[in-house]
């Protein structure tokens, strides 16, 4: 079996990982621009990058993939790889670009300058979701903040819509009643390696089962924007703990203290506290058993923080150095 694989951060290349690890031969690889990152702004190359330089293999890092696009040249020179790959299938993790329509018939062997002599098993997608609900950008992160029990990775067969292909395989699994982004991440990208694994290794003995996707239960996982990270306190104070724990990583949800920054980045819910009812945001006790916070409904015990220019510290540890009074109000 050979591939183009077309992935750029962390979670694509686990995948990527993983099909060298089971002796797929990778042709060509598809990842974003390096992009200015960290304090010095510095071009850094994606995780896939690395890890593809690493083993040797072609990299293209086209800024479109729209020949009528921006940058048509860009598109072209893709297209000429591609078409040298001469590979059976395109595998697709979390690229960051649309796959416009002739990607899709070039891979599927039709078209214009279509290999022959290849499997032709078209564009094949590892998402972070049970299709069809979480399509889009950010399922990881919806589901938790939706307060989802299970989620899951679907390899679909990509087609020109919005993560609308038939499904080729799917597995779920529980979500932690306290798992963050970050953690759960790791799981469902070690899980989508696996798959397309498993995937692959059956298109070479027999055709792929594909199932449609059912019309009802479809939900979009929006894009994750730095505006959301701020906290609204008269929200429900479960619905504010799963927008914490979805936020950890990117982008960290933030409440102000004395006109600063204030992240926290991990939290819990329980009742509210006697019979007053304080405003939202109104600390109310600071321990170190956590920072006990007055929302909307019930209280947010906030047990991991970070000033501006500091460091994610336990409560008790963060508390040291900075007290919060009761009575003080977070913004």
């Amino acid at each position: 079996m050979r591939i183009v694989f077309a992935g750029t951060p962390e979670f694509a290349r686990v995948a990527l990982e993983a099909l060298d690890a089971a002796g797929i031969e990778i042709a060509l690889v598809l990842t974003q621009p390096d992009r200015p990152a960290g304090r010095g702004m510095k071009l850094q190359a994606s995780p896939v990058k690395v890890h593809a330089l690493s083993r040797g293999w072609p990299v293209a890092q086209p800024r479109s993939l729209r020949l009528d696009g921006k940058y048509p040249e860009d598109a072209a020179a893709a297209r000429e790889a591609l078409v040298a790959a001469r590979a059976d299938a395109m595998v697709v993790a979390a690229y960051g670009l649309i796959l416009p329509q002739w990607v899709l018939d070039l891979m599927a062997g039709r078209g214009e300058g279509a290999p022959t002599g290849t499997q032709a098993l078209g564009c094949l997608n590892i998402h972070a979701s049970l299709l069809p609900r979480w399509r889009g950008a950010a399922p990881i992160h919806r589901a938790i903040e939706a307060g989802d029990a299970e989620t899951g990775v679907t390899i679909m067969q990509m087609d020109a819509g919005l993560d609308t292909g038939d499904m080729l395989l799917a597995e779920s699994l529980a979500i932690g009643a306290q798992e963050s982004t970050g953690q759960l991440h790791d799981r469902l990208a070690s899980m989508g390696g696996r798959l397309i694994v498993q995937v692959l290794r059956q298109a070479e003995v027999s055709p792929l089962p594909r199932t449609p996707q059912p019309a009802e239960g479809v939900t979009y996982a929006h894009k994750i924007e730095k505006a959301e990270a701020r906290i609204d306190w008269t929200q429900d104070a479960a619905a504010l703990a799963r927008r914490v724990r979805a936020f950890d990583p990117f982008p960290g949800a933030v409440a102000e203290l004395d006109g600063q920054p204030l992240k926290i980045w991990a939290a819990h819910a329980q009742p509210a506290e006697g019979g007053t009812s304080p405003a939202p945001g109104t600390v109310l006790r600071a321990d170190a058993d956590g920072v006990v916070i007055a929302a909307g409904t019930g209280t947010l015990v906030a047990t991991q923080l970070q000033r501006a220019g500091g460091k994610r510290l336990a409560a008790a540890d963060f508390l040291r150095g900075a007290p919060l009074a009761a009575g003080t109000v977070l913004a």
